[in-house]
């Protein structure tokens, strides 16, 4: 899999935001990495990343950031391996004999719930609740249609769908100016594509994709409240599914997923609601910190266990 975090579209992204973004590779490594601001001071960031074929291969890739942080006076490097030529379980003791020490919390998920497109579509279709292969198949019959757009004025209509699910369920999505960014940026692009649900011709929900050499990720979606007992969501993602398989990609990533065994998490919802779509879980290292200055790194961490203590 190529993740999208990890490719030219969405350095070209980061550096629309005015961001600094270092680009390298060697025989078997690569990654993107992104300057950022952190208590401690300047971080660089590879999120996804690096990816490397080998843990040789993996261990130049890391020098390779290290090197860009000591010469951009970065006092950390954090970084996520999610291909880097070892198993998830064994990520521990193999990163931190490397330096590498688990940052505070994770940056992007640990956990995600992937959905392979190989073989005929009608085999993906098997795989997901009998639920969703019916509304995919019959929903046309109460009048929603589906289209998709790489128009990047027609975010507003997520935007609308975002502004109501946080209204209702009280929590808060990325700002407006960052996701209209990211749809001038990658939707003219075609490393973007909003797929929109209409009933009688007017918009009910939508979801963005992003789109990688083989991988589409499933990032946003809402709906209108108003008509949730059509299910739109369900069909509209199913056509996201049949759309990519069209395209020749052979995944789908629909992003985050709590713990089985965390029935409360906060997740939950959102995770029945992607298992049912058929797929499997895939298991990340999480999200690691390589101190470049110790002395700064140290001291970051004290002052965060201590505002941890305080509230």
């Amino acid at each position: 899999m190529e993740y999208f975090l990890q490719t030219p579209a969405w350095a070209s992204f980061q550096r629309s935001l005015g961001r600094t973004v270092h680009e390298e590779s060697g025989p078997g490594w690569r990654f993107l990495a992104v300057e950022e601001k952190n208590p401690a001071g300047k971080v660089i960031y590879a999120p996804y990343g690096p990816v490397a074929d080998s843990l040789e291969a993996f261990d130049e890739a890391v020098a390779a950031l290290a090197a860009i942080a000591h010469r951009s006076r970065a006092v950390f490097v954090r970084m996520e391996p999610v291909t880097a030529g070892f198993e998830a379980a064994d990520a521990g003791a193999i990163l931190r004999e490397r330096g590498l020490q688990p940052a505070p919390s994770n940056q992007q998920p640990e956990l995600s719930w992937i959905v392979d497109l190989d073989g005929d579509f009608k085999d993906v279709l098997a795989g997901m609740k009998p639920t969703n292969r019916n509304l995919y198949r019959n929903i046309h019959k109460k009048g929603v249609t589906f289209r998709s757009s790489q128009d990047p004025e027609e975010i507003s209509v997520l935007l609308n769908f975002l502004h109501m699910t946080a209204a209702r369920n009280g929590f808060k999505p990325q700002s407006d100016d960052y996701l209209s960014s990211v749809a001038r940026s990658l939707m003219p692009a075609g490393a973007g594509t909003l797929f929109i649900a209409e009933l009688e011709g007017e918009p009910i929900a939508a979801a963005l994709a992003y789109d990688s050499a083989d991988t589409r990720t499933y990032a946003h979606a809402a709906l209108d409240d108003t008509h949730r007992k059509l299910s739109a969501g369900i069909p509209l993602l199913v056509t996201l599914m049949a759309d990519a398989k069209d395209k020749g990609l052979k995944h789908v990533d629909l992003w985050g997923v709590a713990p089985e065994d965390e029935p409360d998490h906060k997740w939950a919802g959102f995770t029945a609601f992607k298992k049912s779509f058929g797929g499997r879980e895939i298991a990340y290292p999480g999200t690691w910190d390589l101190p470049v200055n110790k002395l700064r790194y140290g001291a970051y961490q004290v002052a965060r266990k201590l505002r941890e203590k305080l509230r």
